[in-house]
């Protein structure tokens, strides 16, 4: 398994437009591993046979399991560990199969000085089609102090 690598970036070194991203391929094992860990075993995302009887003819992802691709870019490059999520909203557009790869992006749409925080527009993208998309907002630690 490939994780991002870890980046900290404090409040001062934010500006508005900052990007990162991260790819990962979704796996039937991913898939099975977050229904056991949130408890979550609908069918459609464990039995290929009730999933090909859906409208979508076969097995998708957990959306939250979508999701979880933008906490994993929050909590290790932007802005990194020691943020704190405060809010997160959720549009999910497409669903995102086994085997897929999906981009997880994040961009800092707006700064606030007060309680330093920053909201974060998030997507996440198949290709060229558009499977998540929302916004979160976190708390982000200032630069220690040297003494």
């Amino acid at each position: 398994m490939t994780l991002p690598e870890t980046r900290t970036l404090y409040f001062e070194d934010l500006s508005l437009g900052m990007c990162e991203s991260y790819a990962k391929e979704v796996k039937s094992s991913d898939v099975v591993g977050f229904a056991e860990l949130s408890g979550d075993r609908n069918p459609i995302h464990l039995s290929e046979h009730f999933a090909a009887q859906t409208p979508f003819g076969g097995r998708i992802a957990h959306g939250l399991y979508t999701a979880s691709l933008i906490s994993a870019v929050i909590g290790t490059r932007l802005p990194g560990p020691g943020a704190i999520y405060i809010s997160q909203t959720l549009c999910f557009l497409a669903p995102v199969r086994i085997g897929d790869t999906v981009i997880a992006s994040v961009e800092v749409a707006e700064l606030v000085e007060k309680g330093r925080r920053a909201t974060l527009r998030c997507e996440c993208r198949v290709g060229d089609t558009l499977v998540l998309a929302g916004e979160a907002e976190v708390k982000i630690p200032a630069r220690p102090v040297k003494s």
